[in-house]
């Protein structure tokens, strides 16, 4: 199974760049994405960025993510959770499962 993971460029080289996210650092290969620049958001699998994406996309899926770690880490709660898409969610629910508040 493939799971997109969004990380954010750091730095740039000829046809790669150096990326990080959910605690790691790795060089991705951007052919299927063109030029970027730092700052963007990219979806990558298997060191290869497959899409450029939205903060706001790469907040939802890292927030799927902590769901589904959560629950195969056993943590109370994550298996209620429902999965729900957080883009389903109201603003204070999606806030409290990210980590941010106003």
């Amino acid at each position: 199974m493939c799971i997109g993971i969004p990380m954010k460029v750091i730095r740039i080289e000829p046809g790669h760049a150096w990326v990080a996210g959910r605690g790691e650092v790795r060089r991705v290969d951007t052919a299927l994405v063109g030029e970027v620049a730092e700052g963007d958001w990219l979806l990558t699998f298997l060191d290869a960025a497959r899409e450029r994406i939205a903060e706001e996309r790469a907040a939802e899926v890292n927030a799927v993510l902590d769901l589904v770690q959560g629950a195969l880490d056993g943590e109370p709660g994550a298996a209620d959770a429902g999965f729900a898409l957080p883009s389903r969610m109201d603003a204070a629910t999606l806030a409290a499962l990210t980590g941010h508040s106003d």
